[in-house]
């Protein structure tokens, strides 16, 4: 495949990322994960989730009489109302998609998790519930609760959403104590960490970009090498030596994980002495990688 096949199979791809089929898919597949955590793993070991799902589980542990998906549809409809007029329109009306899908899935499924150590029950439910949530938040929605007032709270004071969601949970957390057993309380607690973990796991495992800056004394001909062999653009940066005061030029180029190796042999290739520094570059918005995300 060519260098510019490449380029126009990566526009497309990136193009279909915001399409409303592959964003319903993705909220979908996140709500099936949440929905599955929740009902066949927290409920029937006595955990609690954090987030607005967790004051459903709550509700459903005080008040039985209406299911665990019940009490979720309930308390996130004043949480739409206020996304609906703080975040978008368009971000509301996927995140109700998700979050009826997610209703809708626990009320369907009818099945346990076979396990009697409360351990393993603890990392099931955080990595179903963690990946369920990575997968929606990687679509234009989410599957409701505490991401859409996270979303609100940080458009309007600009507070990061993984604080918001830790104060957001500290508060689930309290009202936990009141009605369950310490014990439940920490190992749900241990169930959110993982959870979170296993979040920032799926929103960068396809995200993660490199960094890379070569310095040569070829620098056109790595350049040349970058954008007809590679694939990629190249930025040339004027420098100078530190200890010999000699002009150079910089060649800084992005990357995913897959093209690091191949630079690497281009460059050496070209000037075996050159000097190559990596990096992470996670969250490189712009032409050849991640488009900006507008709620």
């Amino acid at each position: 495949m060519t260098a510019t096949q490449k380029k126009t199979l990566g526009t497309s791809l990136r193009r279909y990322a915001f399409t409303v089929p592959w964003n319903l898919f993705l909220l979908t597949a996140g709500s099936l994960l949440v929905a599955f955590a929740i009902k066949c793993v927290a409920v029937p070991h006595g955990l609690l989730a954090g987030g607005v799902s967790g004051l459903a589980l709550l509700g459903f542990y005080v008040i039985p009489a209406l299911d665990t998906g019940a009490w979720y549809f309930l308390l996130n409809v004043p949480i739409m109302l206020l996304g609906w007029f703080k975040v978008s329109r368009r971000f509301v009306l996927y995140s109700l998609y998700g979050m009826a899908a997610t209703s809708v899935l626990i009320e369907r499924l009818d099945y346990v998790l076979p396990v009697a150590d409360p351990w393993l029950a603890v990392i099931a439910c955080g990595v179903a519930l963690g990946a369920g949530i990575g997968v929606a938040l990687r679509s234009m929605g989410s599957t409701g609760g505490a991401d859409i007032l996270a979303v609100a709270v940080r458009e309007r004071f600009g507070m990061p959403i993984g604080r918001f969601e830790f104060l957001f949970n500290l508060g689930v957390f309290a009202l936990g104590l009141a009605t369950m057993k310490i014990e439940a309380v920490l190992y749900s607690v241990a169930m959110n960490f993982l959870a979170g973990w296993v979040t920032d796991a799926c929103l960068s495992m396809f995200s993660e970009r490199r960094m890379a800056m070569v310095i040569s004394a070829r620098p056109e001909a790595v350049v040349q090498a970058v954008l007809h062999r590679l694939g990629r653009g190249a930025t040339v940066l004027e420098a100078r030596g530190g200890w010999s005061g000699e002009p150079r030029q910089v060649v800084l180029v992005m990357l995913n994980n897959l093209e690091v190796k191949r630079l690497e042999e281009l460059v050496y290739e070209i000037d075996p002495g050159a000097f190559l520094i990596m990096g992470s570059g996670f969250n490189v918005l712009g032409q050849g990688f991640s488009g900006r995300k507008e709620y």
